[in-house]
């Protein structure tokens, strides 16, 4: 059976795809006609895990996001291929954690690309200009308030800036939850799929 839908898992800094791999596991279930993939991130830290974009103790230069654009994009390119979305965009969904997130965000706030849902947990907008180009995606934001990693206020502020270019945003700041995607979080975005989708 040809998959419906494809939802592309993008892991955190010095993580791999396959600690994303228990996540599409336990989504499978609900959503039985999508396709998952858990890439690992193009580039490799000091430590043997991978990163999407170098960090170097500057985590959120922009210069480094956007530096790591074409990789990000070489990879998200190789996932449709090979999951045979090419052309297929609008069927397409990023689900990214930290570091993931980021660059999730940064690919559909830059315009590059205009997919058909995008979930961030823990992330926060890279400094840029959003285009209104993928203002058609709607995005959900998922934050924990104890967050000590990324503040929440980054997902508040993402917001803001996401629907004054006409995006479709939904934020969602979880009590006492940490860096981390929660259980409820999880069901939210597994909800928030269903009917974006449907």
């Amino acid at each position: 059976m040809t998959a419906s839908h494809l939802i592309i898992f993008l892991h955190g800094l010095g993580a791999s795809g396959e600690q994303l791999a228990p996540l599409a596991s336990s989504w499978r279930a609900h959503l039985p006609r999508f396709a998952f993939a858990t890439p690992d991130a193009p580039l490799r830290n000091s430590y043997g895990g991978h990163q999407w974009f170098k960090v170097d103790d500057m985590q959120l230069d922009p210069g480094r996001i956007r530096e790591g654009r074409e990789a990000f994009d070489r990879k998200i390119r190789d996932v449709l291929s090979r999951e045979g979305f090419e052309g297929r965009l609008q069927d397409v969904a990023f689900v990214g954690v930290s570091q993931g997130a980021i660059v999730a965000l940064d690919a559909v706030a830059s315009g590059r690309w205009r997919i058909g849902a995008l979930v961030s947990f823990s992330g926060l907008l890279p400094p840029t200009s959003v285009s209104r180009d993928s203002s058609q995606t709607p995005i959900l934001l998922v934050h924990g308030a104890d967050d000590r990693t990324i503040p929440s206020v980054a997902s508040t502020v993402a917001a803001t800036q996401l629907r004054s270019a006409g995006f479709d945003v939904e934020l969602d700041i979880e009590p006492r939850v940490g860096h981390t995607i929660s259980l409820g979080g999880a069901e939210k975005a597994l909800a928030f799929l269903g009917r974006t989708f449907e």
